[in-house]
């Protein structure tokens, strides 16, 4: 990935080391004590409509890794377009999204905004999800993995974040 500050999926913070972020107004601020087990760029229609962007970044982590500092988020029920419930959580004063949780992903995660985070440039996407909704004009870089959908994690993972995810899916059963 070239530059040496990018915090690739499994790839382990330094010691000491961590993301933090933040809501627009400060209220919230929280901080990650572990690399992401992936990054998705996600093109659905909920997320764009939840963004007002083109996409949205989510750093799929585990909700044990992330510290929370301040107010407590306020949260949202959504029905995604699986149909399966999705929780947004955002700030009660400004309205800011921080973070998703999927009911329908294995284990106890979080799907933090990289864009709240106070370097967000140092999060790249490992794939692009549910480009059957991109808009026509946005280009994804050429190497790039898309999905039209969503994909099947033992053939996207590496070994240690499958692992990660069992022990996960292990301690919140």
């Amino acid at each position: 990935m070239g530059n040496h500050s990018i915090i690739e999926a499994g790839a382990a913070l330094g010691a000491g080391e961590e993301l933090s972020g933040r809501c627009a107004c400060g209220a919230i601020r929280y901080r990650i004590g572990a690399s992401p087990l992936i990054v998705h760029a996600c093109h659905c229609r909920d997320c764009q409509r939840i963004t007002g962007g083109p996409f949205v970044i989510n750093m799929w982590i585990e909700r044990k890794h992330v510290a929370i500092d301040g107010a407590a988020p306020k949260a949202f029920r959504l029905a995604g377009g699986s149909g399966t419930a999705h929780d947004v959580y955002f700030c009660g004063a400004c309205g800011t999204y921080v973070w998703s949780f999927y009911h329908g992903a294995p284990g106890d995660a979080l799907f933090v905004r990289a864009g709240a985070l106070e370097n967000p440039e140092r999060i790249r996407p490992d794939v692009h999800i549910f480009t059957r909704s991109k808009l026509p004009w946005l280009e994804l870089p050429a190497e790039s993995r898309a999905f039209r959908e969503f994909y099947k994690i033992d053939q996207v993972w590496t070994p240690a974040n499958k692992a990660r995810l069992a022990a996960n899916r292990a301690e919140s059963a």
